[in-house]
């Protein structure tokens, strides 16, 4: 019997139950390019303690006296270079990511977005969720690579909401698909499609991923290790003869050692070895964002050709191409399970 249905008291409250629901999660970004709103999205950011493992009483006053007080203005320079008319790259695209899986899981799921870090948050629209009547939710963080300070988070902040919650819906959390061959071969096709539409051929192939710190890998998060699983399979797939691949980090931050070798270096590094014509792919990151549409696309350009490289293209992430959403959709499908009609 459905909340529809049901008979209740003449005083009793209004319910809604029995829906299904999916939450679609990506990192976040500011709600402008300006250096307040830039400054609040960083500091909810690096106060998180999976993102920073630095003991609080140590690093608070670090962030607040030095971090929040320098790296806003620059950030927001950054970020204006690729806001559009609609807004943050990222949050137009996890919308609009949200909204085509809508359409095609159809009357029997309410699909919404959110950002781990900034607007809308999680528990706004988990609750969004159970008021319209979702009663078991899909939590979907679209990283493919596990880590501690990506899924772990959204999982974290989800049952932060729980705790809060009289009545709490049932949550299943989408797992990593790092080594999928739904990804893959949606990486492999769309890929393909971008490198043969471009008008010279490279030699090289950068794969970078998000860095991460040493210390994960070595206190035994399994995010290094995804990635290069996800970079064997992808090169595997792909097969372009002539085409070398390389696997790098980016995103570096703070003084500690981190994931090697650097996007950076790579870039100037190949250039100065005598690559003249290079692609660069960014296979960890769902929706392109600033540090795709900017680190790569523009200082990534500037840090090849500087060094003497001739011709750079930095390819787009799955986003909402058609391999992206039928990968996404298969995903999503294979989670829900036993909730839905296959």
């Amino acid at each position: 019997m459905t909340w529809q249905t049901q008979k209740l008291p003449l005083d009793h409250p209004p319910v809604k139950s029995g829906r299904v629901g999916v939450l679609i999660v990506n990192l976040g970004t500011p709600d402008a390019p300006e250096a307040g709103p830039v400054k609040r999205y960083l500091a909810e950011f690096l106060s998180d303690r999976r993102v920073v493992e630095i003991p609080p009483i140590a690093w608070q006053p670090i962030l607040r006296g030095i971090i929040l007080n320098t790296r806003p203005k620059k950030s927001a320079h950054a970020y204006r270079q690729v806001w559009t008319e609609e807004g943050s790259p990222l949050a137009v695209i996890t919308r609009r990511q949200a909204d085509a899986m809508q359409l095609r899981l159809g009357e029997q799921v309410t699909v919404d977005w959110a950002m781990r870090y900034g607007t809308p948050s999680i528990p706004d629209r988990l609750q969004t969720l159970m008021d319209a009547g979702c009663e078991r939710i899909l939590l979907a963080p679209l990283y493919p690579q596990y880590s501690g300070a990506t899924t772990a988070t959204v999982v974290d902040k989800a049952a932060d909401k729980l705790k809060a919650m009289r009545w709490q819906a049932s949550l299943r959390t989408l797992p990593p698909y790092h080594d999928d061959p739904t990804y893959i071969d949606a990486l492999a096709s769309d890929l393909s499609r971008q490198l043969g539409a471009l008008e010279f051929e490279p030699e090289v192939l950068l794969l970078s991923f998000h860095g991460m710190p040493q210390r994960t890998l070595d206190l035994g998060d399994p995010y290094h290790c995804h990635c290069q699983k996800t970079s064997r399979l992808l090169q595997e797939k792909l097969a372009r003869p002539g085409l070398r691949f390389r696997t790098t980090f980016q995103s570096r931050f703070g003084r500690a050692k981190w994931l090697e070798p650097a996007t950076d270096v790579v870039l100037e590094e190949e250039a100065k070895a005598g690559t003249k014509r290079l692609a660069i792919a960014a296979p960890g990151f769902s929706a392109d964002c600033l540090e795709t549409l900017e680190e790569l696309a523009i200082q990534g350009r500037e840090q090849f050709t500087e060094a003497g490289g001739d011709h750079f293209a930095a390819l787009s992430c799955l986003n909402t191409s058609d391999a992206g959403l039928t990968m996404l959709e298969t995903l999503l499908r294979r989670e829900l399970s036993g909730w839905i009609n296959a």
